[in-house]
């Protein structure tokens, strides 16, 4: 069952900054399954609307975020082209924790270390609301996406196969 959280983030601590309004949903972390999907199941919310940060490198662009449904897949030729790069690959999950300072399956779009080119998907747009992560394992933002996309200085692209 969903329930709001108290404890504050880094993420949380940006936002109100940024006079980005946002609520809170914890969950249940089950270590066996760090899925997305299976948080949006264990929080009643549909997989769609709950997204899932990732990380990769443009060949020349270095350093890019990409915010999709938990569900689906991305796919790295949209996403080359969505930031004028000429390709784009994941980077290798070892350096997830140095390059942002999240750790797998608590990664946010909010509060990197340093602020990367960000693209969420274009299907964001369908929600009033979206779950990202708040930057710890079993805690979501609930947040407007046009205002996270604004506050990211972000775009919205078709990103998923």
């Amino acid at each position: 069952m969903a329930k709001i959280h108290e404890e504050t983030t880094n993420a949380m601590r940006l936002l109100r900054g940024g006079n980005v309004p946002f609520e809170t949903r914890s969950y249940e972390v089950d270590e066996s399954d760090l899925s997305g999907v299976h948080a949006a199941q264990v929080m009643g919310v549909p997989p769609e609307q709950v997204f899932k940060t990732l990380v990769a490198k443009g060949e020349k662009r270095g350093p890019l975020v990409f915010v999709i449904p938990v569900a689906e897949e991305l796919d790295l030729k949209k996403c080359a082209s969505a930031a004028g790069d000429k390709r784009v690959e994941l980077i290798p999950m070892k350096e997830l924790l140095p390059l942002t300072g999240y750790i797998r399956g608590g990664c946010s779009p909010v509060g990197m270390k340093k602020r990367f080119p960000t693209y969420l998907d274009e299907t964001a747009t369908l929600f009033e609301q979206i779950l990202v992560s708040a930057g710890k394992r079993g805690l979501q933002l609930v947040v407007d996406p046009q205002q996270l996309c604004d506050f990211l200085g972000g775009n919205f692209a078709d990103l998923t196969i």
